[in-house]
């Protein structure tokens, strides 16, 4: 007779005697001595072409609780629990990458310890591939996410217990402003504005002032824009807000002078950077990524990954291995410019902070500085030639795919009916008393309550 206690084949012991993560084809009975749950039906990642995974942050918190609650639980206090999944590669590999990943922030695990444990038995998990319509240039494993995880709870990236789940879920749908934390305090990536607030085609569209509310809120200073104009930036320098303006194509990789360009105004900025470009996932991920390379000294694996768990579908194509070429380079700029700071801190207080940016020391807005030709039309966008305000581009495909998303209601109203119930669209933005006010808290442990993530401050940026 079989003992009631067994457990399937294959099965990874992650606590002794207590918790276990099984591939199984078909569905178990929960017995006397075990417990079986599975997630494969419930939480579900939202593709926008071929990419699976891995699954976003406020899925990862469901989970945790969700496991968090069994293992508490009294009528579940003497029994093995199991999580199982089917035998589809997609929903193991992101199965695996919720159970590693709780294992990591709960039970401290390393991460090449849980992938070693959960490859036992031969089971290799397929990786994760980009939003891009295509064939795969870039394989993210799962080693690449546990690394993610990891390292984002050592620099406070996130904090599970001021997580807030629907103030996530709130304002990554298209239209509630389509925006995510990437670094606390530090990097929000967002969907590009446009002129007006508007529904054009099923899509909502919004105006500058619509972020205004928010954006002061937290603190955020300043807005970087990387692709063609879609509004004027007197909208935000009039709103006392930095506005810069870095364009690159579409889908392609930035410059070196891009890059140094950026990171310079985001080691320069007073508070926040928004980072836009139309979908607000590939350029905009590619060089928020290059700033985690440099000052966090993540791998590009690494800040891939994180990046897509924060907001899905962010770097693409070319812009994955873009980052690869540029880990080795800006690690070393991050060295010198750690070295260099400590040597401030140390003696010179007064030292120029442009020096450290190891970007010649000449301001962005330092229009006394003749500019060539060349120069205005690569930060600009202004010429006619692949007029992104024209044609249809990459960002625009993969914005309309989320916007035709079927998500949870939020009970809070969206920024494009905020805006058209206004006299004055789109100068008058969210009322003061509007949700985001409302919703505006402080934790016990002294962090925000309001950070798209909901994180506590996180730790000191350069180190």
């Amino acid at each position: 007779m079989t003992d009631e206690c067994d457990l399937p084949p294959g099965a990874v012991e992650i606590v002794k005697d207590r918790l276990y993560f099984a591939i199984l084809c078909s569905r178990p009975k929960t017995t006397y001595g075990t417990h079986y749950f599975s997630i494969d039906d419930e939480l579900v990642y939202e593709n926008f072409y071929a990419d699976f995974g891995p699954l976003n942050l406020a899925m990862l918190y469901r989970y945790c609780m969700k496991l968090n609650k069994k293992i508490k639980s009294f009528s579940l206090t003497k029994k093995k629990i199991v999580h199982y999944t089917c035998g589809d590669d997609k929903k193991q590999a992101n199965a695996a990458f919720l159970l590693g990943s709780f294992a990591i922030i709960y039970l401290n695990k390393q991460p090449l310890e849980l992938y070693r444990l959960l490859q036992a038995g031969n089971t290799n998990y397929l990786p994760f591939r980009d939003a891009s319509f295509g064939t795969c240039s870039f394989h993210l494993t799962l080693l690449d996410c546990f690394n993610a995880v990891h390292k984002a709870l050592q620099y406070d990236f996130f904090d599970f217990k001021t997580f807030d789940v629907e103030e996530y879920q709130h304002y990554e749908r298209a239209e509630n402003g389509d925006f995510n934390w990437i670094v606390p305090e530090k990097f929000l990536a967002f969907s590009g504005p446009h002129q007006k607030s508007k529904m054009e085609s099923g899509y909502p569209h919004h105006a500058p002032e619509a972020y205004f509310p928010y954006f002061r809120k937290h603190h955020l200073t300043t807005i970087i824009r990387l692709n063609k104009k879609m509004y004027d930036a007197n909208r935000f320098t009039d709103a006392d807000f930095e506005h810069h303006d870095l364009f690159f194509v579409d889908g392609s990789t930035p410059s070196d002078a891009i890059v140094k360009k950026f990171l310079n105004i985001c080691e320069n900025a007073d508070g926040a950077i928004a980072v836009h470009c139309k979908a607000g996932l590939g350029r905009t991920g590619t060089l928020i990524g290059c700033y985690m390379m440099k000052h966090y000294r993540m791998t590009a694996a690494e800040t891939i990954a994180w990046i897509r768990i924060c907001r899905p579908g962010s770097v693409i194509g070319p812009q994955q291995q873009f980052m690869v070429d540029k880990q080795r380079s800006l690690w070393n700029e991050g060295d010198i410019y750690r070295k260099k700071l400590q040597e401030q801190e140390n003696g010179n207080r007064c030292a120029v902070t442009f020096i450290l940016s190891g970007v010649d020391d000449i301001s962005i807005h330092d229009k006394s500085k003749a500019c060539s030709k060349e120069d205005i039309g690569l930060y600009s966008g202004d010429d006619d030639d692949d007029d992104e305000s024209i044609y249809v581009t990459q960002g625009d495909k993969l914005h309309a795919l989320k916007c035709k998303r079927q998500t949870k209601v939020s009970g809070a109203a969206p920024l494009s009916v905020i805006l058209q119930s206004r006299l004055q669209p789109p100068q008058s933005g969210l009322s003061g008393n509007s949700c985001i006010a409302k919703r505006a808290t402080r934790s016990s442990a002294g962090g925000s309550t309001l950070r798209g993530h909901s994180i506590p401050k996180t730790r000191a940026v350069l180190r």
